[in-house]
């Protein structure tokens, strides 16, 4: 998982993502959020997509990147 402190165009936000060692680019994640107020909120929702994608992965399930 990163997290980032964006400063696009002056517009301050923070931006996460969950990928992984093979990929580390941010270009193709298996899951991102853009335009968090806090980098508390983007932990928390992070940390909530984190559980769920390995409770997929638990069950076997293939996870597809972003562009996929």
């Amino acid at each position: 998982m990163r997290v980032v402190h964006c400063g696009c165009a002056g517009d301050r936000h923070w931006y996460a993502d969950i990928d992984d060692a093979e990929d580390p680019q941010p270009d193709d994640p298996f899951w991102y959020v853009d335009g968090c107020a806090s980098q508390a909120q983007a932990l928390e929702t992070a940390c909530e997509q984190l559980q769920a994608l390995s409770g997929r992965v638990f069950r076997g399930d293939h996870l597809l990147r972003v562009l996929d």
